[in-house]
């Protein structure tokens, strides 16, 4: 059961979906592909995007502009909503990819990040506990492994308007893996608003968060 006794599983996705960008089938198929492209750790220019999507420029860039996107002095893709190339974004929670090691902004994006690649991701994360970490093998379609067995997930209801402004600020700095149920209590009682989550409840949110989101073009 969620930690949190106002906060039921379907309500905390409810929050999620409803802070996010809200994504026609092109956008969605345009964040799939930026997303996938990213795992290959390169600077992805909008360009290229078109080209995949058989679009043009203008439509891609358009939409960019309206999405928590970080460029490089060269205006390429190296960060996007949840996910960076690790060399232009330091972050504890760390994935590797085809060999390739990428930063997620948060230990939540750890979760949902992989069902959107299709890919087995190996995820490393340091937890605010001194000296403690979270390690993860995400499939596709389940989380495959992790240890410590009784890691938790801090979590926070977004505030839409916030997160638009800053997602990183308003709502990734409150989300952090920990090795045991109680190290995350003395963390989130000194953090309002914070709440814990199993790695399995807060899997299920991602799902739902993927399912919502993206619909037929994840199918």
């Amino acid at each position: 059961m969620v930690t949190n006794p106002k906060a039921d599983l379907k309500s905390v996705t409810a929050s999620i979906v409803g802070a996010l960008p809200k994504l026609d089938l092109f956008e969605q198929r345009l964040s799939l592909e930026l997303y996938r492209l990213l795992t290959a750790g390169q600077p992805v220019h909008p360009s290229l995007l078109a080209e995949r999507l058989g679009d043009s420029a203008e439509t891609v860039s358009h939409a960019l502009e309206r999405w928590p996107v970080l460029f490089d002095s060269q205006e390429r893709v190296v960060g996007y909503c949840g996910l960076s190339i690790a060399a232009f974004y330091k972050s504890p929670h760390r994935l590797l990819v085809d060999g390739q090691t990428l930063s997620a902004w948060c230990a939540w994006d750890t979760l949902f990040l992989p069902q959107l690649f299709g890919k087995k991701t190996a995820v490393q994360s340091t937890s605010p506990t001194p000296g403690a970490s979270v390690s993860l093998l995400m499939l596709p379609d389940k989380v495959g492994h992790v240890e410590p067995i009784d890691a938790q997930m801090s979590f926070l209801l977004p505030d839409a308007e916030a997160i638009q402004k800053n997602i990183v600020s308003a709502f990734c700095h409150f989300v952090h893996f920990f090795p045991t149920r109680r190290s995350g209590e003395v963390w989130v009682a000194q953090h309002p608003g914070t709440f814990l989550l199993s790695i399995d409840e807060a899997y299920e949110v991602a799902s739902g968060k993927n399912r919502a989101q993206y619909g037929a073009a994840l199918r």
